[in-house]
């Protein structure tokens, strides 16, 4: 006599598939009866003022009126501030033999570099001073360089 093709572990799989699919089919069940009983109709659900989801209609006697007009849609507008692009300060370091130097500024108290080539007058350490800002390729550089 031939034995079955059926292992244990076969059967087992087959009693889990028959038992989801059972599930399913009661799942489906109980929501064709929960609809009737809704008679069709879709349920609502209200926001109330804090943003979260509710089933009561909001309280309208606290709500206040917004003027639509006021509402601005979009990113709003940059305000372009006027300033001065001259700047004032002290130079803290400057070599002569190689060219180059730090400029202190008065305002933010940061050190932009200055070379020679954007210098006016011929400066030394410690001179009070009035530049122009440039961006160049490691930050902002000090041009247009004039003694105060």
């Amino acid at each position: 006599m031939a034995k079955s093709q059926q292992t244990f572990n076969k059967r087992e799989k087959e009693k889990k598939r028959q038992k989801k699919r059972e599930e399913k089919q009661q799942k489906r069940e109980a929501r064709k009866a929960a609809s009737k009983d809704n008679k069709g109709e879709i349920p609502f659900a209200y926001v109330d003022k804090y943003g979260n989801l509710t089933d009561t209609p909001p309280d309208t006697t606290e709500e206040e009126e917004i003027d639509a007009s006021t509402i601005e849609l979009g990113i709003p507008k940059k305000v372009e501030e006027e300033f001065d692009p001259v700047r004032k300060g002290k130079v803290a370091f400057f070599d002569h033999s190689k060219g180059f130097g730090f400029i202190m500024d008065d305002d933010t108290q940061e050190k932009h570099f200055v070379h020679v080539s954007g210098l006016v007058d011929e400066i030394n350490e410690n001179d009070q001073v009035t530049f122009e800002l440039e961006k160049g390729l490691k930050g902002m550089n000090a041009v247009r360089v004039n003694l105060r």
